[in-house]
């Protein structure tokens, strides 16, 4: 008789079940060892870790369940919480999907906010495909920083866009936020200061035969100057330690009314209320939980709504 326990899942509508569950199999993160149900028009489909969005569930096993090392997945690499050969080969054995496993020999650090890697087990590599809700895109670990956490956060910008938005990301990364709303907006500035970041942006928008994203290296407090009379709709600003001191810069990019959506580690309620109020005196301004950072901080978004005078 199977064992009944809680697990993590992603729940989405009947009518999205198949296409996000193939997605999810395809991205190495759904967990086979528990049945999908379907319950009160949704989908529940059991998947490997925290991921932005998911939520516990009781669920069935549908086989004999081996306790693996704690990792985070992205693509076909795992990321090792411990520096553990041995676990390493027990995931690379039970996740054919799987081709590399890491663990990281240092914190996020320096201006580019990069790891270095060993590799455990399989491939030597740190580099490989990420599949987001149909979008692929190239990622290296020790090039530049990558989380899948925000994709649920991705779509959800996704859902609030107009059609033909004009769009700056000060600090894009290898691109999730430009390749996930590019095909909705007019057109996306996706900056980032790290050229390795930039160099792997412009190759996922190939990928996703994107043309109309701008890359740009460089500083994102230059960009007023660098940008000109250049205006935007919406401002993404995900640097979480350090996003609110560009503040002063996204108020000289936006547009009346536009929206700003900053992202940070905070340790209580409110902790960028000041500073969001300094460069947007008229804003409304909405504060919302993402997820568990560690015991005492968890990351946020502000969404920012600039009002008339910026």
């Amino acid at each position: 008789m199977s064992e009944e326990v809680e697990q993590w899942c992603v729940k989405v509508p009947l009518s999205e079940g198949e296409s996000k569950r193939r997605e999810l199999i395809s991205s190495g993160l759904a967990d086979r060892n528990f049945r999908p149900r379907a319950e009160n028009g949704f989908l529940l489909i059991p998947v490997l870790s925290e991921i932005d969005g998911a939520v516990r569930e009781i669920f069935k096993e549908t086989q004999a369940r081996e306790e693996l090392a704690r990792h985070e997945q992205v693509g076909g690499i795992v990321i090792l919480q411990d520096d553990d050969v041995e676990g390493a080969k027990k995931i690379l054995a039970a996740r054919p999907s799987v081709h590399t496993a890491l663990f990281a020999t240092s914190p996020v650090e320096g201006e580019f906010r990069t790891k270095t890697f060993k590799v455990l087990a399989g491939v030597d590599t740190t580099e490989t495909i990420y599949t987001e809700y149909g979008k692929r895109m190239i990622v290296d670990m020790t090039a530049a920083y990558f989380s899948a956490r925000l994709s649920n956060e991705r779509q959800r910008l996704l859902s609030l866009m107009r059609e033909g938005e004009n769009i700056l990301d000060m600090f894009c990364g290898v691109g999730p936020f430009p390749v996930m709303l590019g095909a909705k907006a007019g057109f996306v500035v996706a900056n980032d200061i790290n050229p390795s970041a930039v160099y792997l942006l412009q190759k996922n928008l190939g990928l996703n035969r994107l043309k109309n994203v701008v890359p740009m290296v460089g500083d994102a407090k230059n960009l007023p100057y660098e940008l000109g009379d250049l205006k935007f709709d919406r401002i993404i600003m995900n640097l979480p330690f350090d996003a609110y001191e560009f503040l002063e810069a996204a108020s000289k990019l936006a547009k009346p009314n536009a929206i700003i959506h900053l992202y940070s580690l905070v340790e209580k309620d409110g902790e960028h209320m000041e500073d969001i109020r300094r460069a947007f005196p008229d804003a409304v301004i909405t504060e919302k939980f993402i997820r568990s950072y560690s015991p005492t901080s968890w990351h946020a978004v502000y969404d920012i709504e600039t009002g008339y005078e910026v």
